[in-house]
């Protein structure tokens, strides 16, 4: 770029984008004169998932706005709660999540994962058809155009990003109403319907069943009941309605 210069100073919370050496206080950016504000912030590290609101010289500005020589930008991070208007709250996560996938379907969020890697435009197209928000750590891929909605996440440990992510969207919980496999709704079953996926042990001590309506798998409350019971104590205690 070799065109107007311009100051932008990003929010404290952004800071993980830009490189060290850029972070204190306003840095200065070259322009070309044509180029979007968002297509500028961008090109400095910072995916516009995470933008909350850009506001040039004390004013809001849409990501569209072209900045003139010596605009100072100010970038601000998306508010909490966030809000996706236009379909119900749903997420797609990438190949890289699985744990926050499970953890967020077993707190009943609608949340669909894939497991091996399908590529960025795959993954971009379907958030679009099933409009669903798109979380991953993987910033290109937040930056394809076709996304419905992103978001980054910013931990690389499951009990932080799932409580981040729970922040941020602050979607509704139902917990053990979901399978942690496939995401598909859980319903009651009797031990008879489920008795081809239980060994000895379990066939006699357990009562209680539940089977995924999607895949069949059975779910009972097995020995890692209490973990996983733990994880959505904590969640209702701190996001549940």
């Amino acid at each position: 770029m070799n065109g107007p210069e311009i100051r932008v100073e990003f929010a404290p919370e952004l800071h993980v984008f830009v490189p060290q050496a850029r972070r204190a206080g306003a840095l200065r950016a070259t322009t070309d004169g044509v180029s979007s504000l968002g297509h500028v912030v961008e090109s400095l590290g910072v995916p516009l998932t995470e933008v909350g609101a850009l506001v040039v010289d004390g004013r809001a500005v849409p990501f569209s706005h072209v900045p003139a020589a010596g605009e100072s930008v100010t970038v601000r991070t998306v508010a909490r709660p966030q809000r996706v208007p236009g379909a119900p709250l749903r997420f797609l996560l990438d190949v890289h999540l699985g744990t926050l996938a499970r953890r967020l379907r077993l707190l009943g969020v609608d949340t669909a994962y894939e497991s091996t890697d399908i590529g960025d435009p795959a993954l971009a197209a379907r958030s679009a058809a099933e409009q669903r928000v798109m979380l991953s750590r993987d910033r290109g891929l937040l930056r394809r155009r076709e996304l419905w909605a992103g978001a980054f996440v910013y931990s690389t440990r499951p009990e932080e990003q799932l409580r981040d992510v729970l922040d941020r969207f602050q979607p509704d919980l139902r917990p053990w109403t979901r399978c942690t496999a496939c995401n598909g709704l859980l319903r009651e079953a009797t031990k008879d319907q489920v008795a081809d996926q239980l060994k000895h042990g379990t066939h006699a001590t357990y009562d209680v069943f539940a089977q995924c309506a999607a895949c069949g798998r059975a779910y009972w409350k097995g020995a890692h009941h209490e973990q996983l019971e733990a994880i959505v104590d904590r969640a209702l205690a701190e996001f549940g309605s």
